[in-house]
């Protein structure tokens, strides 16, 4: 081995004679002056170094370096050969002087030349770089950062098909994470990765054929060094994309440039690529538990939806979404793990109103759909024990309504309806478990959260029928749920703030200031359509021995804003005859506490108090005789009037509302107080509707029964008398009825009698009685709605069941007499004595 060399190289001998009369500088070099046998290259490369590293690069020489280059590009990759061959036998002496000369002299290279042989410089200029950052002085880290940074930003002609960043991705990552033991020179480094980390994803998400940045391997160093310096910072102050291009001297500080860094990874990702980025953040907050508290969570997620494209936002709730029951630290105890999880859903509710904006069509069901089915199953861990699932669930809640609130309002409803279909009926009379209970109530709970952001325009959009149908039939459920129902009927109802003066039955309602404003047309045939089955469900309502005082101060409230809103010369009646039905409902109802009916009475005259004030019409008469019975009862019974109490302890029995019937609303004399005002009272005469249950069972096929009862009874009983006397007793009317049997006295006495009213006609009372029944059939038939009337004329009887009783009885007695040997045992005239008689005078009436 030869401890000398020349600088002359087989086969660059063509060279030596463009400057022979330089001297080499070599030291190493044996011919002394033999610069003439030197490549041009390397005497333009060793030119560029001055004697003394201090007085650093010889600009001029740098200037004929590079014109050179450009002349002659095919020397490219020779002179970055070299030039890395210099400075790592310089970075071997510790000459770091020249080693910045040699990097400086490749950063003019990289920046003057785009050739398409750039390629294989590029090669030994990140062996370069690879070599400076290897070394263990940070000087020489931050400078190869700088270059590396300053190559990132060089658009290449050309990609390169077997590059590769795995070693820059790795030191970067490391220097993000450097514990220096000065502070100012661990920042520089800090900052210098972090730089570097910003380069790597420039040159790499850009060029398709380049190493895959988003990979497992190189996200999961990236994104934590990110994450890291991000949470060194003093405050956590969110803005959004826009608002960081203004912001100064944001790179002064390794948190902010993580931040900025953070937002362009996000920023270039595209939907295939936000999972391999969201699954090491989240991985980053489990390991170094960042949940709680969750203020750094809240700013991470906030600036990864800021940042990430608006058609891609959704992707980020649903990955969080489906982390929210995720174990978390392998440490942490159950409670702990509760902590956590009430953490993530209150980042969720903080992040999910940014993602409303731009979600559409099925991705927002689908993140309702996932939000209520992680209500179910905290409801289901919740069902046993209390714990600290109730912030999870509350933080759930939230974030259902804050993503509602910046969605349209036809979207809302839609939100209302599929939230209120999952909610589980219990069925009346069935005993309901502690889960269906508290499942019901949460459900209840998101169902008033997205109702409190919705602003109603005109009922009919608020209450669809299936939607309206819906919340009727949870009418019926637990107390605290029926609360929660009427809460979100008050919200749907309450147009114009006046629910919060309504909170508690009074009788004084000139000073409360309600605003009230005339009922439009389409509110109008809403309540024509709807008004029973609302009111009915009400009145339904206030009949449950479950009641507390809250569930009736709440119907009361729904009740007092349907007046306001609906309240009209068209609905009047209808809404007097749910008061008064209110009023006689606490004196006939056995189930009914004594508190309980009087809170009823108490409903019902604040009610009626209300009318006056709230209707466009001129009710004097009605509100003078309101005040006389206010004015009656605050002498005799105050505990029948406003405030409502819980108890009334000290009440005797011959104060209760069934002893006091002169102080009740007369139905006559409402009737003809709301007639002097110009409206057809007719409805008021009438029976109850909300009583119409029973009248339209008793009434069931009434032609039917008026006829057997009036007609066919009394024409028999004519006939009876008539045939009775002259006729054979087969044919007596008595006899021709399946058994039925009579007394002659009776017969007689009784067909007198038919007589007298058969010629004198129905009497007063009864007249009356038929058009008050007639009237009450009407209007339980007119104002009912479809579904009840189907109940109440189902037929009692299956039939099927009816045909086979048929048949049995047509097998085990034949319909027409039978004679001779087909006759039982023989004996022809024992049948015939024993058989029926109308078998014998009228069996086509009994085929069938």
């Amino acid at each position: 081995m030869s401890f000398v060399k020349c600088c002359f190289e087989a086969g660059e001998g063509h060279d030596f004679l463009d400057s022979f009369v330089q001297k080499c500088t070599d030291p190493g070099c044996c011919c002394g002056c033999c610069s003439a046998l030197r490549p041009r290259y390397k005497r333009l490369v060793d030119n560029i170094f001055p004697a003394s590293p201090q007085d650093g690069l010889v600009k001029s020489n740098m200037e004929k370096l590079t014109f050179y280059s450009l002349s002659s590009p095919e020397k490219l990759d020779r002179i970055g050969e070299y030039l890395f061959q210099k400075a790592s036998r310089d970075i071997y002496r510790r000459r770091h002087g020249f080693v910045i000369i040699a990097m400086e002299a490749m950063d003019q290279l990289m920046l003057a030349c785009h050739a398409q042989s750039l390629n294989l410089f590029v090669e030994s200029f990140l062996k370069m770089v690879q070599k400076l950052l290897e070394s263990t002085d940070p000087q020489l880290q931050i400078l190869a950062t700088q270059s590396f940074v300053r190559f990132a930003n060089i658009e290449e002609d050309t990609p390169s098909y077997h590059r590769r960043y795995d070693f820059f991705v790795s030191k970067f990552s490391a220097m993000c994470h450097s514990n220096h033991g000065d502070a100012s020179a661990r920042d520089k480094i800090r900052l210098a990765g972090i730089q570097g980390l910003q380069g790597v994803i420039r040159k790499t998400v850009s060029d398709d054929l380049v190493e895959n940045i988003w990979d497992t391997q190189h996200m999961d160093k990236i994104v934590p060094s990110l994450l890291y310096n991000m949470q060194t910072a003093e405050k956590y102050e969110t803005v959004s994309i826009l608002e960081t291009e203004t912001r100064d001297g944001a790179e002064e500080e390794p948190a902010r440039l993580a931040e900025a860094c953070l937002r362009e990874l996000i920023g270039r990702a595209s939907f295939g690529h936000i999972r391999s980025v969201l699954r090491p953040v989240l991985t980053h907050f489990d390991r170094h538990e960042l949940w709680v508290p969750n203020d750094f969570a809240v700013h991470t997620f906030k600036i990864i939806m800021f940042s990430i494209q608006a058609q891609y936002s959704y992707s980020v709730v649903e990955a969080l979404m489906q982390h929210l029951d995720a174990a978390g630290a392998p440490a942490a105890d159950a409670r702990a793990r509760t902590r956590v999880r009430a953490a993530r859903a209150a980042v969720l509710s903080n992040i999910v109103a940014i993602a409303a904006g731009d979600s559409v069509g099925p991705s927002v069901l689908e993140i309702i759909n996932n939000l209520l089915t992680n209500l179910r199953t905290s409801v289901a861990r919740d069902s046993e024990k209390e714990t600290d699932e109730k912030l999870y669930q509350e933080a759930l809640i939230n974030a259902l309504g804050e993503f509602s609130d910046h969605l349209p309002d036809f979207q809302k409803i839609d939100i209302m309806m599929f939230i209120v279909n999952k909610v589980p009926s219990i069925q009346r009379g069935a005993k309901s478990t502690k889960a269906d209970a508290m499942l019901q109530s949460i459900l209840l709970k998101s169902l008033l959260k997205v109702g409190s952001t919705y602003r109603t325009t005109e009922l009919s959009r608020a209450f669809p029928a299936a939607f309206l149908d819906a919340l009727l039939r949870l009418s019926r459920a637990e107390p605290a749920a029926r609360g929660l129902l009427q809460r979100l009927l008050h919200t749907l109802l309450d147009r114009r703030r006046n629910a919060a003066l309504l909170h508690t039955p009074t009788v004084d309602y000139a000073e409360l200031g309600l605003t009230v404003e005339k009922c439009s047309r389409q509110d109008l045939i809403f309540i024509s359509k709807h008004g029973y089955a609302i009111f009915s469900s009400l009145y339904e309502g206030l009949q449950l021995e479950s009641n507390t005082l809250e569930n009736i101060e709440a119907i009361y409230t729904t009740l007092a804003l349907l007046c306001i809103e609906v309240g009209s010369e068209e609905t009047v009646c209808d809404i007097m005859q749910l008061i008064l039905a209110i009023q006689q409902s606490s004196i006939s109802n056995p189930v009914l506490t004594v508190a309980q009916k009087c809170q009823l009475q108490v409903v019902a005259i604040s009610l009626a108090a209300l009318l006056p004030h709230v209707l466009p019409l001129p009710l004097a008469r009605l509100q003078d005789y309101i005040d006389k019975i206010i004015w009656s009862r605050r002498e005799e019974a105050p505990h029948l009037l406003p405030p409502l109490r819980a108890e009334y302890p000290q009440l005797g029995p011959a104060a209760l509302p069934d002893k006091l019937p002169y102080l009740m609303m007369d139905q006559m004399a409402v009737a003809e107080c709301v007639a002097a005002s110009g409206v057809e009272a007719g409805r008021l005469q009438a029976a109850s509707p909300y009583d119409a249950g029973a009248a339209l069972a008793a009434h069931r096929h009434s032609w039917l029964d008026t006829g057997a009862v009036q007609g066919r009874d009394s024409l028999a009983e004519i006939a009876a008398g008539s045939v009775a006397a002259s006729g054979p007793p087969e044919l007596d009317s008595a006899h021709s009825s399946p058994g039925a049997q009579r007394h002659a006295t009776q017969a007689e006495s009784v067909s007198l009698e038919a007589l007298r009213r058969a010629a004198g006609g129905p009497s007063d009372a009864e007249r009356r009685e038929l058009q008050r029944r007639r009237a009450t059939l009407n209007n339980a038939f007119r104002t009912a709605p479809f579904t009840h009337l189907v109940a109440l004329t189902q037929p009692k009887y299956e039939i099927q069941e009816k045909l086979e009783e048929i048949f049995n009885s047509i097998s085990e007695e034949p319909l027409l007499p039978m004679s001779g040997s087909c006759s039982p045992a023989g004996n022809t005239k024992s049948y015939q004595q024993n058989v029926p008689p109308y078998t014998k005078y009228f069996p086509e009436l009994f085929l069938y």
